[in-house]
């Protein structure tokens, strides 16, 4: 059965192939145009990729609450096969997922979250938990997701205040999951955080949504979304930037990777009273270290929601159209702004990572995850039938 849904749901890469190879640098045209031969004689390296997902295929609705999952998923491509290596059972609904830089990762509940685990690589080891307000004098909540420092020490959430909705950054231990230190910020609904070009600055996606204690928008309240810069030796704020439409929420995050200029692209979520309005919304902002711009992009009915971001070939970014069924490639230089790479339903966890072969990408859909890397594109089913959640990790 996962056979032919692999085949009737396969990566459809419907001429950006042509387009790409166009727009990118000449060593990724290079890599693009390389004979098949070539490309042959590399196999492709297995590859380790961090999940959440529901068991089964029920709506997340009437999902199971018991049927919630983090883990890793080993991925043999040469061999078209993937099976996990590690599965965790889960409390409920898991959203980012962190490397820990040793073969595991760090788990954190979607929001309003109530726990975050550690699970090591080696299955021997036992996880460790921690759930804010009952393992520490806790006020908050978690927002989905953490970051780690380079050197492995510091576990940084984003979080909101149960009774009036703040939003925080709080730096933990990253051994013990503690709090150490706690910055409330200006503004409401934190989400995803990065490391600015170093680990003294934070970047912090305000996603500027007004939400009552269960997670759900406000209705009539203002939006203030923001990009803000945060001092992680003083938990001040020390710059903000927002886009002139306050209906368009920033919540997700990459850095690019190659291409003249290092930029920070920001996946949009449109929260515009009309329909119309949110399929007509922009998918993407780019920020380039001083001005944060909605750069010029065709009208695709992306349903005005982007779901995650990942850094492409040439200083691109691809996004994940998910109520449309698209992931769609930005480039600085394209003229027509986003590239149809491929449609994939329920298309939303995406990920990167740049080899001999040059950059390559992983889309998580709902049948399957889906690489594209040098003009190829390859799709495997699921080992099981199940329901992935918003994010992916690479394990490099």
């Amino acid at each position: 059965m996962l056979s032919s849904l692999n085949r009737r749901h396969s990566l459809r890469v419907m001429g950006a192939i042509s387009a790409w190879t166009a727009l990118a640098s000449a060593q990724t045209t290079a890599l693009a145009t390389s004979s098949h031969a070539d490309r042959k004689a590399d196999p492709l390296a297995p590859q380790t990729v961090a999940m959440a997902w529901r068991a089964g295929a029920a709506p997340a609705e009437d999902s199971d609450p018991k049927a919630h999952r983090i883990g890793l998923l080993q991925v043999d491509w040469g061999q078209r096969r993937s099976t996990w290596s590690r599965v965790q059972p889960a409390p409920n609904r898991a959203h980012g997922l962190t490397p820990d830089g040793r073969g595991g990762l760090y788990a954190v509940a979607a929001r309003p979250g109530d726990w975050l685990v550690h699970l090591p690589a080696d299955a021997a080891q036992a996880p460790r938990w921690l759930h804010p307000g009952r393992d520490e004098a806790s006020t908050r909540t978690l927002n989905g997701h953490l970051l780690l420092s380079s050197d492995g020490r510091w576990l940084y959430s984003s979080e909101t205040g149960r009774d009036d909705g703040s939003a925080w950054v709080v730096r933990r231990d990253a051994q013990t999951l503690r709090a150490v230190a706690a910055w409330q910020l200006p503004g409401v609904d934190a989400h995803q955080m990065l490391f600015d070009a170093d680990e003294r600055h934070v970047l912090v996606a305000l996603g500027g949504i007004p939400r009552d204690e269960r997670g759900r928008r406000v209705p009539h309240k203002r939006l203030a979304p923001a990009l803000l810069r945060l001092d992680t030796d003083s938990g001040t704020v020390q710059q903000r930037w927002a886009l002139e439409d306050p209906r368009l929420s920033v919540r997700h995050m990459a850095w690019s990777v190659d291409g003249d200029q290092r930029l920070l692209g920001i996946a949009l979520q449109a929260q515009h009273d009309e329909r119309q309005e949110r399929r007509n919304a922009p998918m993407i902002a780019v920020w380039d270290g001083s001005t944060l711009t909605l750069p010029p992009c065709p009208a695709i009915d992306h349903q005005g929601y982007a779901g995650d971001i990942c850094a492409g070939p040439g200083g691109s970014f691809l996004l994940s159209a998910q109520r449309s069924g698209n992931a769609l490639l930005w480039h600085p230089d394209a003229p027509d702004g986003l590239i149809p790479l491929g449609e994939l339903k329920e298309v939303c966890a995406l990920g990167s990572w740049r080899d001999a072969r040059g950059m390559g990408m992983l889309m998580g859909a709902g049948r399957g995850l889906a690489r594209w890397q040098a003009g190829e594109a390859q799709m495997l089913p699921w080992p099981e039938m199940l329901a992935p959640d918003n994010h992916l990790a690479l394990l490099l």
